[in-house]
């Protein structure tokens, strides 16, 4: 049953969140308190320049975070991780549920890890590539909803390739073989991503005298920390839903659920 596999899938999430929250309290919060001290350094050498009259463009004194840095970097990101952890695992179920038996008969184990993989490329390392995270505290508060459109377009178009691709190789395998369609879908896949990073526009709001090493951590750490979800949810899952009833050769999850 599809909901049997919605709880599985779920706590799969709940247990991938658990341990990417370890991991980026170790090495992705410290890039974002340097880049948060970097960014105070800069409003501070402004208002030291600027007169004494005038409040420097963007710095509001005297205003207080409605939450503290250290809830951010505790209770905050643990929350947000769990509920985003828990989503994701849900919705990596469903998309078992789907594809089961329907890829070149592969067990439970091979499905889920199949779908990880297809999953972390197409809807976070493609649009990575294109469009890296930079820390909270760089880049220009007026233009986060245009940056946040574009990055979810890059998103939308690596989904819809993918499952392009994964389509085409289904109707080519017949004629050219397995391995062959593999390869074709897999270069029409990546001819349409670089022709859709081509054609939109790119973001650069880092400063350049923001630390390389300060970004280059960041965003090494957010790429382990959604390469952490995806495959710890990948590996659970596939472990958890091997059960699934496969009473004959490539039968699918509306068979049975055990």
């Amino acid at each position: 049953m599809v909901g049997n596999l919605l709880l599985r899938g779920m706590l799969c999430g709940l247990a991938a969140a658990l341990v990417c929250f370890v991991f980026l309290r170790i090495f992705g919060e410290p890039p974002v308190d340097q880049a948060i001290a970097v960014e105070e350094a800069h409003a501070a050498a402004e208002a030291a320049a600027a007169p004494a009259t005038a409040e420097p463009a963007g710095h509001h004194h005297g205003e207080e975070a409605l939450v503290s840095r250290p809830t951010q970097a505790g209770v905050g990101l643990l929350t947000a991780l769990v509920v985003y952890g828990s989503a994701l695992g849900g919705l990596f179920s469903l998309a078992f549920a789907f594809c089961y038996g329907r890829w070149d008969r592969l067990g439970p184990r091979g499905t889920a890890a199949l779908i990880a993989a297809v999953g972390f490329t197409a809807v976070y390392l493609v649009p990575w590539l294109k469009f890296p995270p930079s820390p909270p505290a760089v880049g220009n508060p007026d233009t986060i909803g245009e940056r946040t459109a574009i990055y979810m377009t890059m998103v939308v178009l690596s989904l819809a390739g993918a499952t392009a691709a994964m389509v085409l190789r289904g109707r080519l395998a017949p004629a050219h073989g397995r391995w062959n369609a593999s390869l074709i879908a897999g270069a029409a896949y990546l001819a349409a991503m670089i022709a859709a990073a081509i054609v939109l526009p790119g973001i650069h709001e880092v400063p350049d005298d923001f630390p390389a090493t300060t970004l280059w951590s960041f965003r090494m750490a957010s790429l382990g920390g959604q390469a952490i979800l995806w495959s710890v949810i990948g590996i659970g899952f596939g472990l958890l839903s091997h059960r699934v009833a496969t009473r004959a050769p490539g039968a699918r999850v509306d068979v049975a659920v055990v």
